[in-house]
């Protein structure tokens, strides 16, 4: 130091008042400190490397204005509070930064801290705690050791720890302590694979002081380091202090310094450089206070030199061996951490954290880590927890009287669509799981309790998990951790089906609106009255008196209903428009049948009840499962609770349904899908469904079992084995819904107003071309002796020519040919009265068999046609049935008479 002192230019007398005192392994006693300020005037102390001294040392330190500076200890109180504590190591803040960052880095969702309690962790397991938390790390469990603990307590310590789920460890301890610490743990199987151990640096040093003995412990460990450069200046001061460690311990193995080491090189180079700053100064401590105090501590003198000294040592900034040194928040700025691991008798760095780039391979640019060879020689990332040792997990069972599809017991063994799901995903696991199974039940096989007792044991640590129908609800959420469903959710209504359409003796009106009979009443007149039109002028038997033709209309156009109309249709445009609407009768006809038949032989099924709001205003009972969370929710829809009845089982809910002792029943879905598996035909779900999250597992808080069940229920649930088993449960074929939308409904005039607008059309067209075809034909009746037209006569006009017909003879006209016998000679009336007469003589008087008799005989009968309907109601039709009867009566004499 006086080497040192002496090199830079300042005074000699400066640098004999310049007193230093490195504590190095013992804790000197405190009346040390006041000696040095009281007799020897000191300006500054460097040293004091636990907590334990700095707390007193700072106290000194405020009551003399007499810097403090410590290259190891933490400062024991705020900076505020200490102002004159100065801390030449790195915040122990921005470690566990670095740690966080490496837990992140690995997705550990949990971590153990392993302490030993003294000061010197006053600080930095709070600073942790707070790091890990920011990265969603949860720390359940902080284990403290007394810097004095024996060997059986370590090992009592070391237990503990093994019965725990995590298996990330941050340690954080003295030299000596942890060595032990280790060696116990390398015992008791905790440095295998799966474990993961982070040492900080107050820790990581140990390799550097203690050397082979700590390697042999603490393979695959994680340690954090701060980052020095290496220089040439380095160097050099490793081999200097080699061969001063090979002459005071002769024997031993020669390190390189720690930095702890270096930090107190740069501390001492720091005061020499703030004492040349400050200048000469002479000792000038005056009197304190309370100088006349009864203690020494009372008597101490404050100096304005020290204080100054400080000032200047806040100021001063160098590169020194441990980088760049510069204080800050009267403590080195810390900058970049070096992450080692132990490989055999080796520390290979393997990445470095950065304030700005995090966890990092390479410290200029952004690289994954090296390959880090974890305990048990495992460069497999560990997952981060561990089933504890010889570890059972304990597993709730729900004992219950109905459902047992879902989970029940048979001979002391689980069974169940929920544990057949559980054990699928469990068996599927990267890892084994002893598995133990026991029924929430009291000693005579009943439940101890509802669901939400069963899922509170899990908090109270009695199971380590539950397995069964249990629904994944908020409340309960806030005791454990649920898996993610593994079946459908949601609540719905189940209630009885009624057949509730009635047959009359006017159901064959049903199947067809009254707009749409109307509608169609209307187009099938319209339809005969076009065809009329277009056919009175040049067609027989579209002519006669007007209540004949008015009859004609009807019965033409609705004949054509079933195809049995026999009236000759003359005219292209008329045949075009009764296609037309044969083929929408067609259509209509079809539709008809197959909606009446539907209404006589189909079972119109449909709810008895279709929203709550009327089990509501009705003030009906509603059933509900027992034991289970619904009476919550039903009270929340406002459903009254004294019309509320617990039940057990699918037969209990098919009795209360039949016997009206409830009228609805609310429910699970994945209940009510197994209860309609069996009674499918005779109930059905109605109304909207009240969202939940289905059944789930649930596990402890923090549980790191559950994220990886839910994981397996994500995989096992697209796989065919769960759509085999739900197959089984709920039964191969579904139940569909018996909603009003299932039922058959009456056809409406909409469903055919294409077809409608179609025949309209056609007809209208067909109405005018013939209308503009005959006016052109007879163009020359609307002038007269070839003067102009005259309007006032046109409607007479048109009045003759409608009723006339083309000529006095009905020679039929061009394009409208009459229609002929085999012959080729028109038909008449009377031409049929003589066939039919001819034909029954021929039959009385015996006349040859059909094929022997005269060619006349053949053509009579071919050309006999049945009477058309305006033929009977014409006048001629009248007059010739009256011949006909006069003939057929002298026939019948004649016969007589010849007998």
């Amino acid at each position: 130091m006086e080497r040192l002192l002496s090199s830079r230019s300042y005074c000699r007398t400066c640098s004999a008042r310049l007193l230093t005192c490195l504590f190095r392994h013992r804790r000197p006693p405190p009346p040390r400190g006041i000696d040095l300020l009281k007799n020897v005037c000191v300006q500054a102390i460097v040293g004091p490397q636990t907590s334990t001294q700095a707390k007193f040392l700072a106290e000194l330190g405020n009551k003399s204005s007499v810097p403090i500076i410590s290259f190891s200890a933490n400062s024991p109180s705020r900076s505020g509070q200490t102002p004159y504590f100065i801390r030449t190591a790195w915040n122990d803040s921005s470690q566990a930064e670095a740690i966080a960052a490496l837990v992140q880095k690995h997705s550990w969702r949990e971590v153990i801290p392993v302490f030993e309690d003294d000061d010197s962790n006053t600080r930095f397991i709070p600073d942790l705690v707070g790091a890990l938390r920011q990265v969603d790390t949860h720390v359940s469990y902080r284990c403290k050791i007394h810097p004095s603990a024996t060997e059986a307590d370590l090992k009592s310590t070391i237990s503990s720890l093994k019965e725990n789920w995590t298996s990330v460890f941050v340690v954080r301890m003295s030299h000596t302590l942890a060595r032990n610490f280790f060696k116990l743990a390398k015992d008791e199987g905790m440095m295998d694979r799966g474990f993961v151990w982070i040492t900080a640096y107050s820790l990581t040093d140990i390799f550097d002081v203690v050397g082979s003995p700590a390697l042999d412990v603490m393979q695959g460990v994680i340690g954090l380091k701060p980052y020095v450069q290496d220089t040439v200046e380095l160097h050099k001061l490793s081999q200097r202090w080699r061969k001063k460690y090979q002459l005071e311990n002769p024997g031993i193995s020669a390190s390189i310094p720690s930095v702890y080491g270096l930090y107190a090189y740069d501390t001492i180079w720091a005061l020499a450089l703030a004492a040349e700053k400050a200048g000469y100064v002479n000792s000038d401590f005056g009197p304190s206070v309370t100088n006349n105090g009864s203690t020494d501590f009372d008597r101490i003198d404050t100096s304005k030199a020290a204080e100054k000294l400080r000032g200047s040592l806040l100021d001063v900034t160098f590169m020194g061996m441990s980088g760049n040194f510069c204080i800050a928040d009267m403590q080195l700025v810390s900058v970049n951490y070096t992450i080692i691991n132990i490989i055999g008798q080796k520390r290979k760095v393997v990445g470095y954290w950065t304030p700005g780039s995090g966890i990092s391979g390479s410290l200029n640019v952004k690289a994954d880590l090296g390959t880090i060879r974890w305990p048990g020689d495992n460069e497999n990332v560990p997952r981060g927890w561990l089933l504890p040792m010889n570890k059972t997990l304990q597993i709730g069972v729900p004992v219950k009287p109905g459902f047992d599809e879902f989970v029940k017991f048979e001979n002391g063994k689980p069974k169940g669509f929920c544990i057949d799901v559980f054990e699928a995903v469990i068996n599927a696991l990267s890892y084994d799981v002893p598995l133990h199974y026991k029924p929430f039940a009291d000693k005579k096989g009943n439940s101890k309790g509802t669901y939400d007792d069963l899922v509170y044991s899990v908090y109270r640590k009695e199971y380590d998990v539950v397995v069964g129908d249990i629904t994944i609800l908020a409340n309960r959420s806030r005791y454990v951790d649920f898996t993610l469903p593994y079946t459908e959710s949601g609540v719905r209504m189940l209630v009885p089906v009624r057949d509730h359409r009635q047959k009359t003796a006017w159901t064959f009106l049903n199947p067809l609106t009254a707009d749409l009979w109307l509608g169609a009443g209307a187009f099938f007149v319209f339809t005969g009255f076009v065809v009329w039109c277009i056919e009175h002028r040049t067609n027989k038997d579209f002519r006669g008196p007007p209540g004949s033709q008015i009859g004609l209309v009807f019965y033409f156009s609705f004949s054509t209903l079933v195809f049995a109309h026999r009236e000759r249709i003359l005219n292209n445009l008329s045949r075009i428009a009764v296609v037309v609407w044969l083929f929408v009768v067609l259509i209509l006809q079809q539709s008809y049948t197959a909606s009446l038949s539907s209404v006589l032989t189909v079972e119109q099924l449909q709810p008895t009840v279709t929203n709550l709001e009327e089990v509501i205003r009705n003030r009906s009972y509603v059933g509900y499962l027992n034991d289970s969370f619904l009476p919550v929710l039903l009270k929340r829809l406002k459903i009254d609770e004294s019309k509320i009845i617990p039940l057990d089982s699918p037969e209990q809910y098919n009795e209360a349904l039949t016997s009206g002792r409830v009228a609805v029943i609310i429910d699970e879905i994945p209940y009510l899908k197994v209860f309609l598996k069996q009674y499918c035909q005779n109930y059905t779900m109605v109304g909207p469904t009240y969202k939940l999250d289905g059944f789930g597992y649930a596990f402890p808080r923090g549980s790191p079992l559950a994220p990886d069940i839910s994981r397996g229920i994500l995989k096992f649930a697209s796989d065919d084995r769960m759509v085999n088993m739900q197959k089984e449960l709920y039964g191969a074929t579904s139940c569909l819904d018996k909603d009003d939308s299932q039922t058959s409904s009456s056809l409406t005039l909409l469903s055919f107003q294409g077809l409608f607008i179609i025949t309209g059309t056609s007809s209208v067209l067909a109405l005018i071309m013939h209308a503009v075809i005959t006016i052109y034909n007879n163009r020359h009746e609307f002038s007269s002796d070839g003067s102009q037209s005259s309007w006032p006569r046109w409607p007479a006009i048109l009045s003759k020519l409608f009723h006339e017909g083309d000529n006095p003879s009905n020679t039929p006209i061009k394009n409208e040919p009459a229609i002929e016998n085999v012959d080729g000679a028109t038909e008449s009336p009377l031409n049929i009265t003589n066939h039919i007469i001819e034909h029954l003589t021929d039959m009385d008087t015996g006349s040859p068999p059909e094929g022997e008799g005269t060619p006349g005989r053949e053509l009579s009968v071919q050309g006999t046609e049945p009477l058309s309907f305006a033929y009977m109601h014409s006048e001629r039709g009248h007059n010739g049935a009256a011949s006909l009867s006069r003939n057929l009566s002298s026939i019948r004499r004649r016969q007589i008479s010849m007998e």
